[in-house]
């Protein structure tokens, strides 16, 4: 009976405890996604090294918008905005989830005085473009991974990077300032490492007017020591001391309600888990793909996907199950489909070189048969 007892108390300290934890003020969390802090594939580390690198450093503002020099706020007036840079400033922000490209009026205004605004990750409507596309810029090729666009430009709205269906980055002129806008929060992201364009291109926005370049990590939760101080003044004394009646009373609910089911339900023996099954099939073609991937095997993957591909394609045309010449193969394509052959003909002439290929034309290999199977005969 004691024993029971002791458990009883455990569990009751416990819900405390946890209700104590959930009810008191939060003090915010870190967001990594599309910081300079973060070495995440969505994070801008790789970036904020590559601008240190080339000679054109940026800061990082950890305070909030208001307390941005040119704001209209207690701390920073518009003469001391005026004497921090001659050229304004410009601030990048990098949503990590998608938000509306409208600006307020405090944005708009701190715009019109001559400074720039640069939002990643603004929300507009998905269009029938392809995810991941390649879009030519004077830095080079940027490449882009949403099928977001803006598809109607306002007036005093240009567009910096876009394809036929609409403009991925645009920029608008307000006074004496520009606001510049992009679909997607990853166009400079640590994934793009290998995207030397998409580097220089965020470069060239941020730095067209010449003006001190920050960029905004408060969104993400970073925050100076002045602002943490003042934002974290109620501590746990403070917070308790203003709220003493509500957290006891329900405190006293929750143990109550444990001592309930106690006494109308006894603690069971613990129940043994079962351990999850292991698909064996799927386990062997990870550890392939892993050993083929190290090793850069790729005229192997060309060689057996190809065939198999091939195999799936005759079929498909009621070519049975022997694999044939391509030249058979292309006619009988052109005859059931009415496509051209080179569409065949291209996958099927670089799965005949067995040779190895980076992994970006290897991927780009399969798209191809990818997109073959939506032309094949119901």
């Amino acid at each position: 009976m004691n024993r029971r007892w002791l458990w009883l108390g455990a569990i009751a300290l416990s819900a405390t405890i946890l209700f104590t934890l959930v009810a008191a003020p939060s003090t915010g969390k870190l967001n990594n996604s599309g910081s300079t802090y973060s070495r995440s594939p969505d994070g801008y580390g790789a970036w904020y090294a590559f601008m240190e690198k080339q000679g054109t450093p940026v800061k990082r503002w950890q305070k909030p918008f208001d307390n941005l020099p040119g704001v209209s706020s207690p701390s920073v007036s518009p003469t001391e905005a005026q004497t921090k840079t001659q050229n304004g400033i410009t601030l990048l922000r990098v949503n990590s989830q998608l938000a509306e490209g409208w600006l307020n009026s405090q944005e708009e205004n701190w715009v019109k005085g001559g400074n720039t605004l640069v939002v990643l990750g603004v929300r507009e409507s998905v269009t029938e473009a392809k995810f991941n596309t390649i879009q030519e810029s004077s830095a080079g090729g940027v490449r882009i991974g949403t099928r977001r666009r803006m598809s109607e430009l306002q007036e005093g709205e240009k567009q910096s990077l876009g394809d036929r269906f609409g403009a991925v980055v645009w920029q608008e002129q307000l006074g004496k300032g520009q606001a510049i806008f992009a679909t997607t929060p990853h166009l400079a992201a640590n994934a793009y490492q290998d995207e030397p364009g998409n580097y220089k291109f965020l470069a060239q926005l941020v730095t067209q007017t010449g003006s001190l370049v920050w960029v905004d990590e408060y969104i993400h939760g970073y925050k100076d020591q002045e602002v943490r101080a003042k934002e974290d003044a109620e501590d746990w004394i403070v917070y308790l001391a203003k709220t003493p009646l509500l957290p006891a009373i329900l405190q006293a609910g929750v143990l109550l309600l444990v001592l309930v089911l106690a006494q109308n339900r006894r603690l069971g023996p613990p129940l043994t888990l079962a351990a999850p099954v292991v698909d064996n099939s799927e386990a062997y073609i990870q550890a392939l793909a892993g050993v083929l991937q190290k090793a850069e095997s790729s005229e192997f993957v060309l060689e057996v996907v190809g065939k198999e591909e091939q195999l799936q394609l005759q079929k498909a045309l009621g070519l049975g199950s022997a694999l044939l010449d391509h030249q058979t193969l292309v006619a009988a394509w052109v005859q059931q489909t009415g496509r051209k052959a080179a569409e065949l003909e291209q996958v099927l002439q670089l799965q005949s070189k067995q040779r190895r290929i980076s992994e970006r034309d290897l991927l780009a290999w399969l798209e191809k048969w990818q997109a073959l199977r939506y032309h094949l005969p119901s």
